[in-house]
């Protein structure tokens, strides 16, 4: 159960879990935030509030094939920095779709869709220009619309170029595109932000990586095309220089004002759950990991001699709220019986969307009905339906009715961060029976652990407890397993290799696997997770 703060204040994480590169937007008195989703469906994962303080889930906007084909992006590829804005009576989502990102190359496509209305429907995307990822749309005040992002160059040594901007009419580019801004102090210059007040430019970048030597800066202008200058009091936002703040990896944010006039800047932040004690300040590579991924907070940001200030430069866990009326929402519930005829927005699908073929909530009423999909190492059809771990400590159950029929096939609960690391509290066919087990897998190595012999129905469950993870079954009453697992494997720090990066962060849900598509489904009746603040 999380506790409510006091009124007039803000508590980070607003958006706790895997919520990183926020992009916020106001329209009327309601403020959406998109956020990125790599390899899950839906794409671009949508939130929504009327105070900045309160968010309700609305889902994601990429929600069929024809906005968004996953198959076969690698681990925190796919869905990169979405940026939503609303202009001319439409709102804009541009979001760039990764599909290789290892040996100095990265393979990505940036497309825009607009609809009139949040819901949609939203328009067939287009594909737009651009050298590299993070592209965003600033609309000036005299109707044009530009397109920004940051260039990347496939040669070693180079990789990062800069932020560009180039002008697009009907979503086609007009002319050459203009180099904005080359670097910045800390290198790895990304996710552009273009704001105009008081006959400013603003470009608002995040900078460093985004690990725990990430940053924001921004630069000015008084044109929209250049010279900008970045501000000489440093970083707006970052925890680079404070080893020992909650939040961790604080950068790449974006600007709203409310309707009262007040600025606010939603950025992406970490927060590790096993410190360091020798990680000193500037330490460019931190490894403390971060089990909840990258999350989105908020800062409160004032106007100092015509530059955005936040105070202290630092993330805060309180900041003050704004003079906004509380617009709480109702509070969702933590299981889910599977009533309704379509997944709840707390679910996301691995790498492919929910469609009959695989998921079903009509074949038996009251129940998820997931057919098996491919092994924990393919990338095309694999059957994980998961939400997001949203605190340290906490449980998921579910319950479960399968019947393995031959070894290629399992069905249970994962603790799942990507596809070479996990924990899964699996149902499989062992020395010919249904039997309990389980698995771990850590950089693609798995330890198998059989555990009990099982009946046709079984609640599995496994709980969140700060760096480690413990298990149960019940057929009558819980038993608890004698064994314990890491949960710090599920982090953007253990995950990250040579050629896997860690952008995501922990999930909890039900897999089924069905290695020879013969069929073999799993109905699970309830699942419930319960995090603890």
């Amino acid at each position: 159960m999380s506790t409510e703060p006091p009124n007039g204040v803000i508590r980070n994480p607003v958006l706790p879990g895997f919520h990183p590169d926020p992009s916020i937007v106001r329209v009327g008195e309601d403020y959406y935030l998109a956020t990125s989703t790599f390899e899950w469906c839906p794409g671009v994962r949508l939130h929504h509030s009327r105070d900045l303080k309160h968010w309700r889930a609305l889902g994601g906007i990429a929600d069929s094939g024809r906005l968004l084909d996953l198959t076969g992006v690698p681990d925190s590829g796919g869905v990169w920095a979405p940026d939503l804005t609303y202009a001319h009576g439409r709102f804009h989502l541009v979001y760039s779709v990764m599909d290789s990102y290892t040996h100095d190359y990265k393979d990505c496509a940036n497309y825009l869709t607009t609809a009139a209305d949040i819901a949609g429907p939203w328009s067939d995307p287009v594909r737009l220009p651009g050298r590299g990822f993070d592209a965003a749309l600033f609309h000036d005040e005299d109707g044009g619309t530009y397109l920004l992002n940051m260039v990347c160059v496939p040669k070693p040594g180079r990789k990062f170029d800069g932020i560009e901007i180039q002008r697009l009419e009907a979503g086609a580019p007009v002319g050459e595109p203009t180099l904005l801004l080359k670097s910045s102090p800390a290198g790895v210059t990304e996710g552009p932000h273009l704001y105009r007040k008081d006959g400013w430019y603003y470009l608002f970048c995040a900078e460093g990586g985004t690990g725990y030597y990430h940053g924001e800066i921004v630069a000015r202008s008084r044109d929209l095309m250049g010279p900008y200058e970045i501000d000489p009091n440093g970083p707006l936002i970052t925890a680079r220089d404070k080893p020992d703040s909650e939040l961790q990896k604080a950068g790449h944010g974006s600007l709203v004002q409310t309707q009262a006039g007040e600025w606010y800047m939603p950025y992406l932040t970490g927060r590790p759950v096993v410190r360091n004690p020798d990680r000193g300040p500037l330490e460019r590579d931190g490894t403390d990991p971060c089990v909840l991924g990258r999350e989105t907070a908020i800062a409160r940001i004032e106007w100092v001699d015509g530059w955005p200030r936040v105070p202290d430069a630092a993330p805060a866990v309180e900041v003050p709220a704004p003079n906004l009326d509380p617009h709480p929402w109702p509070q969702e519930p933590a299981r889910d019986d599977f009533d309704s005829d379509r997944l709840d927005a707390r679910w996301s699908t691995l790498r492919r969307h929910p469609s009959e073929d695989w998921l079903s909530l009509a074949d038996r009423p009251s129940h998820l009905r997931v057919t098996g999909g491919q092994g924990p190492f393919a990338r095309r059809t694999p059957s994980l339906v998961a939400q997001r771990v949203t605190a340290v400590r906490g449980v998921f159950e579910a319950g479960i009715e399968f019947t393995p029929t031959t070894e290629h096939q399992a069905a249970g609960i994962v603790a799942y961060y990507n596809a070479d690391n996990w924990h899964f509290l699996q149902i499989s066919l062992e020395d010919g029976g249904p039997t309990l087990s389980l698995v771990t897998s850590k950089w693609g190595e798995r330890e198998i652990r059989p555990v009990a012999e099982v009946g046709p129905r079984s609640d599995l469950r496994i709980a969140f407890e700060g760096p480690r993870l413990r298990f149960a079954y019940r057929e009558s009453e819980w038993t608890d397993l004698d064994e314990d697992r890491d949960a710090t494997i599920l982090s953007d720090e253990f995950a990250k290799t040579a050629d896997t990066w860690g952008f995501t962060g922990a999930f909890v849900g039900m897999w089924v696997q069905d290695l020879a598509a013969e069929g073999s489904f799993a109905d699970f009746d309830y699942a419930e997770y319960r995090p603890e603040s």
